[in-house]
């Protein structure tokens, strides 16, 4: 049996298909630089206008009651659309955490971001107001008679905001919103 010798790699490469194939590499690495430009400007154009919302442990948010998650909290479409404020107990990463929820939610108490807002609450001369109600020496206000009925909605915290506007003499100005940012001092 005899054998022959194996041909050397030159001869068997073709001069027009090396020259192909470092076309279509070349090529290669313009299209995924090109797809990686426009996503940055996708990226750029979709997030503007968008913050980084970032929770620590401790901060109070609101939360996004939807229907899927909470199917006995949204039965009508006049139902709050909202809840809280609840503690952030931990941050799990960037878009889910942990949040400390009554028993009576029966659901599980991470969320993601999206469905989580700031709660802002601050006087205006950034002292902490330990008790919220009004000095018992002085005349008017029904210390009795709680704040709210049921779960805080956005017109319920405009209607507390404005009663304590009109009271101002008599009780501390107090600011509760749904913060867009919060500002860490």
């Amino acid at each position: 049996m005899d054998l022959l010798p194996l041909p050397t790699s030159f001869d068997l490469i073709h001069k027009e298909g090396v020259a192909k194939s470092d076309f279509v590499k070349k090529m290669h690495k313009r299209i995924k630089r090109q797809i990686q430009q426009q996503t940055k400007r996708y990226a750029k154009y979709n997030n503007k206008g968008k913050r980084k919302m970032i929770f620590e442990e401790g901060d109070w948010v609101w939360l996004h009651l939807r229907k899927d998650r909470f199917p006995m909290k949204r039965k009508s479409k006049l139902s709050p659309r909202g809840d809280g404020p609840f503690k952030v107990l931990k941050r799990v990463n960037d878009n889910a955490y942990r949040l400390e929820l009554p028993e009576e939610y029966d659901v599980h108490a991470t969320f993601n971001v999206v469905d989580l807002i700031p709660f802002a609450c601050g006087t205006d001369d950034e002292a902490e107001v330990s008790d919220l109600r009004a000095n018992p020496s002085q005349e008017g206000g029904d210390d009795e008679m709680p704040l709210t009925k049921g779960p805080t909605t956005r017109a319920m915290a405009r209607r507390i905001q404005e009663e304590w506007a009109s009271n101002a003499h008599t009780r501390p100005k107090m600011n509760f919103t749904w913060a867009k940012e919060v500002v860490k001092t």
